[in-house]
C-alpha cells in the first residue's frame, strides 16, 4: 500500500511541475501570441474584415456640435465699448464619413479620399437652423484688417463698395446661412471679379467648403512591413511637408490621419496627427488610464504648448506672426484673412483674451481636448476634439463701418467633432478577441503556474508525511521481543 502511494505521490509531482512549466511557456508565448494576432488584425488589409471596415467605414457616428456666440451690444461695439457675448446652442449635425477612391501601392501604402457630409440633429439640439444670431461680418471687418495698409484712397473706395452692396461690420441672419452659406451680392461681385479671393465660389459660410467635399488626398501606410506605421501619413496631397509656416519644423505632416493609430501605446507614447482643416500637425500627449465598457483606454490630451506662441514656446515660432499664447494663426492658409484658431472659451490661453470680451467662461470639462484610446490596438474608443473660431477685429481708418471698434480677438463659433460609442457586433467583437481572449490568457498563464506550484508543494508535503511514517513503523514479519518474567519460587 505504501508503494502505491509513493507512486501516486510521484505522480502528482510531475504533473505539478509540468503544469509549473506550461504555465510558464504560455507567460512566454501567450503575451507573444496576442501580439501577432494584434498585428495581423491591425494591419490595412481588405482581408481583415473587422478592422479594415472600422477603418474604410468607420462604425461609429461623428457627430460636431456647433456653438454661436451671440453679440448683444453691436452698436456699443462700434462706438469702442467690450463686446458682450451669449453662448447660444448647440446645434448638432451628424457627420457621415466615407472613404473612396481607394487604392493600395507595391510600397506598402494606401491612396484614399475621405468624403464627408452633415446632417442637422433637431432632436440633439438646443435649438433650429432658423434661429437667428449676430457675429462679426468676415467680409468686413477681416477685409479691412487686411487692406489697412494700402493707400487711404483705396480704403475709402472699399468703404464705398461694402456700403453699395450694403454690407455691415455684423451679420444677424440665421444659424443656417451662416454655417452653409447665404447669398451676397459683394460675394458674388467678388467671384466675379477676383476669383479665388474667397474660400469658396458659391454662397459664403462658415462650412460651405466642408459640406459635400474630402480633406484631400491622403496618402498613409498600411503597416504591412511595419506595423509601427501603420496608419501614418506618407503624404497629403502629393505634399510631403506644408509650405503654410515659416520654419522646417511647422511644415512637417507628422502622424496619422487623425482616426487611428498603430498598437501598443504605453503612457511614454503620445498622438500625433495632421489636420488639413488647421493646416498643420498636432500632437496630443498622455494623461491617465481608464476604461469604457470594461475596455481598457488612454486618455491623451492638448499639451498647454499646442497653440502656445514663439515667446513662450519656440518650436511655435514658425506658426507666427503670433500674438498671445492660445491663439493659432491660420491667416496663412485662410487667404491671408484674420482668422485664428483656439481651444474653446480661450481655455489654456493668456488669460488677458478673456479681458476683450464679457461672457467667456474657460474650463476643461467642457472646453478640453482629448482622446481615449485603446492602447493595444491604437483605436480611439471616444474623441472630443473643440476648437474655437477667432476674428481680429480693429479700427481701420478710411473703412468706416470699423467706426471705433477697439483692437479685439472676437470669438464667433466653437465647435466640438465626438464620437458616439463603438457598439453591436464591432464591439462584441473588438471586446471578445482583443479584451476577452488576452484576458483569459492572463489568467491561464497564472492559474497553471499556481496549480502548479500548489500541486508541487501538496505532493511535496504528502511524500514527506509517507516517508517519516515508514520511518517509524515496525518491520512486517517479525514478532515483538518478549518480556523477562522472573519464574515463581515453589514452594
Amino acid at each position: 500500500m505504501g508503494v502505491n502511494k509513493s507512486k501516486v505521490v510521484v505522480g502528482f509531482m510531475v504533473m505539478g511541475v509540468l503544469t509549473l512549466v506550461l504555465g510558464t511557456i504560455v507567460t512566454i508565448v501567450g503575451p507573444l501570441i496576442i501580439d501577432d494576432q494584434i498585428v495581423k488584425n491591425t494591419v490595412i488589409d481588405p482581408k481583415n474584415e473587422v478592422s479594415y471596415t472600422m477603418w474604410k467605414d468607420i462604425p461609429v457616428p461623428f457627430y460636431m456640435s456647433v456653438y454661436f456666440f451671440n453679440i448683444l451690444n453691436p452698436k456699443e461695439v462700434l462706438n469702442g465699448e467690450k463686446p458682450m457675448l451669449e453662448e447660444r446652442g448647440p446645434y448638432v449635425y451628424r457627420k457621415q464619413c466615407q472613404k473612396d477612391n481607394i487604392t493600395f501601392h507595391p510600397n506598402n501604402t494606401v491612396t484614399y479620399r475621405e468624403y464627408r457630409r452633415y446632417f442637422f440633429e433637431p432632436s440633439m439640439s438646443a435649438g433650429n437652423e432658423s434661429d437667428v444670431v449676430t457675429i462679426p461680418n468676415m467680409l468686413v471687418l477681416g477685409a479691412a484688417v487686411m487692406m489697412e495698409n494700402l493707400p487711404f484712397a483705396v480704403r475709402l473706395m472699399i468703404s464705398a463698395t461694402f456700403k453699395t452692396f450694403k454690407e455691415g461690420p455684423f451679420l444677424t441672419k440665421t444659424v443656417g446661412e451662416l454655417m452653409w452659406g447665404y447669398e451676397s451680392g459683394l460675394v458674388d461681385f467678388l467671384n466675379k471679379y477676383l476669383p479665388g479671393m474667397l474660400p469658396s465660389s458659391g454662397k459664403f459660410g462658415l462650412f460651405s467648403e466642408f459640406n459635400n467635399s474630402d480633406t484631400g488626398l491622403f496618402t498613409i501606410f498600411t503597416g504591412r512591413d511595419d506595423i509601427r506605421n501603420v496608419h501614418k501619413v506618407n503624404s497629403w496631397n502629393g505634399l510631403t511637408k506644408l509650405d503654410y509656416w515659416r520654419t522646417p519644423q511647422c511644415n512637417m505632416i507628422n502622424g496619422t490621419a487623425g482616426q487611428m493609430w498603430p498598437p501598443f501605446l504605453t503612457p511614454r507614447s503620445t498622438l500625433p496627427f495632421y489636420s488639413p482643416d488647421a493646416c498643420r500637425s498636432m500632437e496630443l500627449v498622455y494623461q491617465r488610464p481608464g476604461s469604457m465598457k470594461g475596455i481598457p483606454l488612454y486618455r491623451y490630451v492638448a499639451p498647454k504648448t499646442l497653440f502656445a506662441n514663439g515667446s513662450d514656446y519656440a518650436p511655435n515660432e514658425g506658426f507666427c506672426p503670433c500674438r498671445q499664447s492660445g491663439l493659432l494663426n491660420v491667416s496663412s492658409c485662410r487667404q491671408n484673412s484674420p482668422v485664428f484658431i483656439s481651444h474653446p472659451h480661450f481655455f489654456n490661453a493668456d488669460p488677458v483674451l478673456l479681458d476683450f470680451v464679457h461672457g467667456l467662461h474657460p474650463n476643461e470639462d467642457q472646453h478640453g481636448l482629448f482622446i481615449d484610446i485603446h492602447p493595444q490596438t491604437g483605436v480611439p474608443l471616444n474623441v472630443s476634439i473643440r476648437l474655437q473660431l477667432n476674428l481680429y477685429i480693429k479700427r481701420v481708418s478710411g473703412i468706416t463701418e470699423t467706426g471705433k471698434i477697439p483692437e479685439t480677438i472676437m470669438p464667433m463659433i466653437w465647435f466640438e467633432e465626438v464620437t458616439g460609442y463603438i457598439d453591436g457586433p464591432i464591439l462584441h467583437t473588438f471586446h471578445t478577441n482583443l479584451v476577452v481572449l488576452p484576458a483569459v490568457m492572463e489568467v491561464m498563464q497564472y492559474g497553471f503556474i499556481v496549480l502548479g506550484l500548489a500541486t508541487v508543494v501538496v505532493a511535496a508535503l504528502v511524500r514527506h508525511r509517507l516517508s517519516k511514517a515508514s520511518y517509524n513503523e515496525p518491520a512486517r514479519g517479525h514478532a515483538a521481543p518478549e518480556k523477562c518474567v522472573p519464574a515463581k519460587a515453589e514452594k
